[in-house]
């Protein structure tokens, strides 16, 4: 699984024109699910993204997680972070996961995040979605699962 992190002010996500999902001060999950990807990947990185130090702490450090600070997780699923630009000029998407196994997989990252206490939002799964986001730093971070 690969992980696109954002630490945001606020972010939403709209499907033809209607917001499905809103979230305020916290982190926008861009989550890309692999072929060879588990369970236990998805478990892993939902626990190493909220607990992930980077929010300041009264001293203006990364010290804080997302679970300190009480922020709220959007995930929005992107098959294209596992596109393979190589050669070509055709991006080629044969490590991304089958839809079916990456919905479930999805939804299994989504599920072991909210089992933090973590408040969580989702866009819609093969949808075609607008995300909005106010990014906060900027911080954003690339974390791929073990």
């Amino acid at each position: 699984m690969r992980a696109v992190v954002q630490r945001v002010g606020e972010s939403s996500v709209a499907v033809a024109g209607e917001v499905v999902a809103r979230i305020g001060r916290g982190l926008l999950v861009l989550l890309g699910v692999g072929a060879a990807d588990t369970t236990r990947e998805a478990a892993a990185l939902a626990e190493k993204i909220v607990h992930l130090r980077i929010f300041e702490d009264a001293q203006g450090k990364l010290n804080r997680s997302l679970i300190e600070t009480a922020g709220e997780l959007l995930v929005v699923s992107q098959f294209t972070l596992l596109g393979e630009c190589r050669s070509g000029r055709r991006p080629s998407f044969t490590a991304a996961a089958p839809a079916e196994k990456a919905a479930a997989l999805y939804a299994d990252f989504v599920s072991a995040a909210a089992g933090f206490g973590v408040s969580v939002q989702t866009g819609r799964f093969r949808a075609r979605m607008a995300v909005s986001l106010v990014n906060d730093g900027p911080v954003t971070l690339i974390v791929d699962s073990p």
